[in-house]
């Protein structure tokens, strides 16, 4: 597939189903897109589409099975547009980091595909607001799901979810206190957390059963 170029070639990427419940527009919407007037289209739509499909199988379903709504905040980016949102401070890091992150269609430097999503889970929302830490997401994520990376936000409990050919499993709070809470070496990186999300449903069921009749 190449790059869109008109409205009709726009749209008909955008209808590219990823998974059971997403479709490529639900990543493209931007607000510095929105308000600079910047394309936020790939180059290079194949390699978007198969890193995207991995990111939606792997992570965003599970949670949507297990949570409920998953709610996307920011997700692709296209190289100009990043580089943009870099250059003017919008919290977008440099192109070369977000190769195979935000920017799906571009692999990184060790030539792998990925593929990153910020969400927001209102099941979430709700808990936090009632005292759940954000940690409990935190970790029920990194005991259930293949997931390469997380960085936590303070707003709306949200957080980045990446999926790698070459997982990080990296855990990172922007969320006081700042750092990392876990990453390989770290002594709580590999044994069970479930003290941590005991109230939290599990991934079992009729999910992994839906899956496998796929």
């Amino acid at each position: 597939m190449r790059m869109p170029r008109t409205v009709r070639s726009a749209e008909t990427l955008g209808r590219v189903r990823l998974s059971h419940s997403f479709f490529v527009r639900d990543f493209l919407h931007s607000e510095i897109a929105a308000i600079h007037g910047i394309s936020n289209m790939p180059d290079d739509p194949d390699l978007a589409i198969a890193a995207g499909r991995r990111l939606c199988e792997e992570l965003l379903e599970p949670l949507q099975a297990v949570f409920g709504r998953v709610a996307i905040r920011s997700a692709y980016r296209s190289v100009v547009l990043n580089a943009y949102g870099n250059a003017h401070r919008y919290n977008c890091a440099s192109n070369e980091r977000n190769y195979a992150r935000h920017i799906w269609d571009r692999r990184d430097a060790s030539g792998c595909m990925g593929a990153v999503a910020c969400v927001a889970l209102p099941w979430l929302v709700d808990r936090m607001e009632a005292g759940t830490p954000w940690q409990a997401m935190a970790w029920w994520i990194h005991d259930h799901l293949p997931y390469s990376e997380l960085q936590f936000f303070p707003k709306l409990g949200a957080f980045n979810i990446g999926w790698h050919e070459r997982p990080k499993r990296t855990i990172y709070s922007y969320i006081a206190p700042r750092g990392y809470l876990t990453r390989p070496g770290f002594a709580n990186h590999v044994e069970g957390h479930g003290q941590f999300y005991e109230c939290f449903p599990g991934l079992e069921g009729d999910y992994l059963a839906d899956r496998e009749s796929v």
